[in-house]
This record gives C-alpha cells, sequence and structure tokens, in this order.
C-alpha cells in the first residue's frame, strides 16, 4: 500500500436527531471520519462494515434505545474492547449505572460542551487497537 495520508480514525455517532447529528459533525469533522446513523440497525451495519474507533451513542432512540444496542455490541466478541461514549439528556446517577452497565465506557451528558467532547473521544480513538486498561 503507498501514500502516506493516514486515514483519522472513525467515529459513529448514532443519534436520531438530525441537530445532534450535525453538532457532532461540527464537532469532530476536522479531526475524524465522522459517520452518522440514527438508529440502531444501521449503526450495527456500520460497525460491522467499517473500521470504527468509537461510538457516540444516544440514549433515546425509537425502537432498540442506546442502551440495548450498547448491550448487542458488548455480546459480540470482536466488539469487546470498543469503546462506547453514551450520549444522554439523562443525568440521574442511576441513569449512568445503566449506561455503565449495559458496557458503555463513557458517559457524556447532553448538552455537552466542545471541547469535552473533544477530549473523550480522543481519549479513546488514539489507542483503539489496544483496549486500555479499564481506569
Amino acid at each position: 500500500m503507498s501514500g502516506t495520508a493516514m486515514t483519522p480514525p472513525t467515529v459513529l455517532a448514532v443519534d436520531d436527531s438530525p441537530v445532534m447529528q450535525k453538532t457532532i459533525q461540527r464537532i469532530l469533522g476536522d479531526d475524524y471520519r465522522v459517520l452518522l446513523a440514527d438508529n440502531a440497525l444501521d449503526a450495527l451495519s456500520a460497525i460491522y462494515h467499517e473500521p470504527i474507533s468509537v461510538v457516540l451513542l444516544d440514549v433515546s432512540m425509537p425502537e432498540i434505545d442506546g442502551l440495548e444496542m450498547c448491550r448487542t455490541v458488548r455480546s459480540l466478541p470482536q466488539f469487546q474492547s470498543l469503546p462506547i461514549i453514551m450520549l444522554t439528556a439523562r443525568d440521574k446517577a442511576f441513569d449512568k449505572v445503566k449506561g455503565h452497565l449495559a458496557g458503555a465506557t463513557e458517559y457524556l451528558t447532553k448538552p455537552f460542551d466542545a471541547d469535552r467532547l473533544r477530549e473523550v473521544v480522543g481519549q479513546y480513538a488514539k489507542h483503539n487497537s489496544t483496549s486500555p486498561a479499564e481506569s
């Protein structure tokens, strides 16, 4: 393979809100290849077919919610170390516990700060080939 251009890490943003999708695209688009999905089925398809570094996952979605999708991804051996960052407007402690129980790596509440999103994604996107020890 020739060519020196490094492909930026791919971030999959799963959110049924077009506004949120645009926001994530705007915040991360300069540094990452951002794929968008507005439902869990499209997202799962993307995870299978693309080299995803980090998944940003909205909890509240129609049909299959983020928690269920997170559990599904975690049940597949090849994706057990894939970083999944839950994005949600639910900010109660119990919601965070549910997120972690479902297998979320990190939990960000909306509205989130652009710098905070970049920081969290950057934390996981760089070293996704080897999964870092759980902090």
